[in-house]
């Protein structure tokens, strides 16, 4: 079970045998949840509307989508956290939440530039909180039309993107040219004793994670099962394929069985997850010299480039962020990856990715319609 969007099988059908008899499950795709990533024309006249309805697709932890806007004026908006979307066991402090805004507000600028706008963002215009986020805005952002405007090259690849969390092919190298393309936002690294070191920690992050129990009910809790469940809440986890479906069906596939640990489907989804996470080409991370919620956006602006300009490379990005996280169980891994990666001497690793090729196109992932996101 990959971690945001497990796809299971490519086949078009699936067959399972039961007291001899064999029934088959055509292979269903979500069709309203990925509407989004099919914009269509003309666009919205207010060059607001036209910036979120891009902005939405950013990738975001757990696929939560956050993001709450509303209008003020003619020429601005403000950008509030849905509270309700926060991870409040593996990402106590909403760090990655606030990554998560940091993307958002990137990929609202590339889209605001192709109509010759620039997007000034005001940083908690009511106050930082000291501890978790709460009902302040996250940002107030002014439109301005501006004649020195030059569009992002960027924007071209925003409907292609994806989280490919998909096995990689670890007999294709990355090419060096676009390795230091994406030095540009972040470190790199293809020397395989150092990812043959950090695989250990990720991997164990990931079992860690799992077998942490409300750790993993968290993410359990936001897993859709079919596509049904992907149309009818768009958001979480998507579990969507030919096998989910028949799995589904003959109730072998559930919520239940995946929080219990001695079940089939706890130890297959995780050796999944294992197996698939573990193949790592290269490894590409985004460090900063503070943690405060400016850097967290920073880090979320600069991820968000570098997983687009991956896309116009031809390269999969995958985030593996459970050992980044800052809950107890966590501890030792956290500790571990900032050694090795070099956080120790005083910078945060914000974003930590697996790079490569895979075989596989990853579909996109789910989305709510824009009109969700405004208030």
């Amino acid at each position: 079970m990959n971690r945001r969007h497990f796809v299971m099988g490519a086949s078009a059908l699936s067959v399972v045998t039961i007291g001899g008899v064999s029934y088959c499950a055509a292979a269903k795709t979500p069709k309203s949840a990925y509407l989004p990533w099919l914009p269509k024309p003309p666009a919205p006249a207010d060059v607001r509307l036209d910036a979120v309805r891009f902005a939405i697709l950013a990738p975001n932890p757990h696929n939560r989508q956050p993001w709450l806007i509303a209008l003020k004026g003619d020429d601005e908006a403000l950008v509030f956290c849905d509270l309700e979307k926060r991870l409040p066991v593996t990402d106590p402090f909403d760090r990655q939440i606030t990554i998560g805004f940091g993307t958002f507000f990137e990929l609202a600028a590339i889209a605001a530039a192709q109509r010759g706008v620039v997007i000034e963002f005001t940083l908690f215009p009511e106050g930082t909180p000291s501890g978790r986020l709460d009902k302040r805005p996250i940002a107030l952002l002014r439109f301005m039309q501006r004649q020195d405007v030059a569009p992002d090259r960027l924007f071209a690849h925003a409907l292609n993107r994806r989280s490919n969390k998909l096995r990689y092919d670890m007999k294709r190298t990355v090419d060096p040219a676009a390795l230091s393309a994406l030095c540009e936002t972040g470190l790199t690294s293809v020397d395989r004793a150092i990812i043959d070191k950090a695989k250990v920690i990720l991997l164990g992050a990931i079992e860690t994670e799992t077998r942490t129990p409300m750790a993993h009910k968290e993410s359990v809790d936001l897993m859709r099962i079919g596509s049904a469940a992907v149309d009818a809440a768009p958001d979480g986890i998507s579990l969507v394929g030919a096998k989910i479906e028949t799995a589904r069906a003959f109730g072998f596939l559930s919520a239940k069985a995946m929080l219990a640990r001695d079940s089939g489907a706890f130890e297959a989804g995780l050796k999944q997850q294992l197996e698939t996470q573990a193949t790592i080409p290269a490894l590409f991370w985004i460090s900063t010299d503070g943690n405060d919620r400016t850097h967290q956006i920073d880090a979320g602006r600069r991820y968000m480039r570098a997983n687009l300009l991956a896309t116009s490379l031809g390269i999969a990005m995958h985030p593996m962020s459970q050992s980044l996280q800052e809950y107890r169980e966590m501890e030792t891994a956290y500790h571990d990856i900032h050694a090795l990666l070099g956080g120790d001497k005083g910078g945060r690793i914000q974003m930590l990715a697996r790079i490569g090729h895979s075989d596989t196109n990853a579909p996109p992932t789910p989305r709510w319609p824009m009109e969700k996101h405004l208030i």
